[in-house]
């Protein structure tokens, strides 16, 4: 941990606005997931693996399901409000060996600290608090694919699970026969899963059932 008491240390100039776009499975890594990064108004987006408690934390969030009891990164979030202190930022500070760098940007109002931090854990707590993620422009060139981007997506510059599952390796065994279900039994699928806190399901189902709402 350090102390900045300079907090724009890293200046907005240099550094690159990301967002969180969907998850898929990991075409590098067998049992791992994808978790995919868009650059903010722009073509890039970077491919971040990470395990599957954490793309489960992240899938929860996009699909809006609250946990009947908070996992690990709601219950950091539970302890940060509770002694006021706010996550400024995420910052994605470098790449090595494949693995990416990240760091949290904490402030109680007094005092800004600067701690280390999984970049999968970075983005499930700034998906919780609103919190910005950057990254640098030779992190993104680096690590990030081209792809076109829709002017409704440059202009909600929101995550969708339909991104998410549009993007590759994410189909699932499952999905054709659940898609078969009519929009009841997925609502009740899905009550079941969140009670048996099955939530790498739950978020399957979740987003079937948002889609098929959004067909209707």
């Amino acid at each position: 941990m350090k102390d900045n008491d300079n907090t724009g240390s890293h200046h907005d100039d240099t550094r690159v606005k990301l967002r969180v776009l969907g998850i898929s499975y990991s075409q590098i890594q067998s049992g791992a997931y994808a978790l995919i990064l868009a650059q903010v108004g722009g073509p890039f987006r970077i491919p971040v693996v990470i395990g599957a408690s954490e793309a489960q934390a992240i899938a929860l969030k996009m699909e809006g399901i609250t946990p009947p009891r908070p996992l690990t990164h709601d219950l950091l979030t539970s302890v940060q409000r509770a002694f006021g202190i706010m996550l400024k930022e995420v910052f994605i500070h470098r790449f090595e060996d494949g693995i990416f760098y990240s760091e949290l940007t904490l402030t109680d109002g007094d005092r800004t600290v600067t701690i280390d931090s999984r970049t999968s854990d970075a983005v499930a707590l700034a998906m919780r608090t609103g919190a910005p993620i950057y990254t640098t422009p030779g992190i993104l060139t680096e690590t990030g694919f081209e792809l076109e981007i829709s002017p409704e997506e440059e202009a909600d510059g929101e995550a969708t699970a339909d991104d998410a599952a549009d993007s590759p390796g994410s189909g699932e065994p499952n999905m054709p026969r659940l898609e078969n279900y009519a929009v009841e039994e997925l609502e009740k699928t899905l009550a079941r899963l969140i009670e048996r806190e099955e939530y790498e399901e739950a978020a399957r189902v979740a987003e079937i059932l948002r889609r098929k709402k959004g067909e209707a």
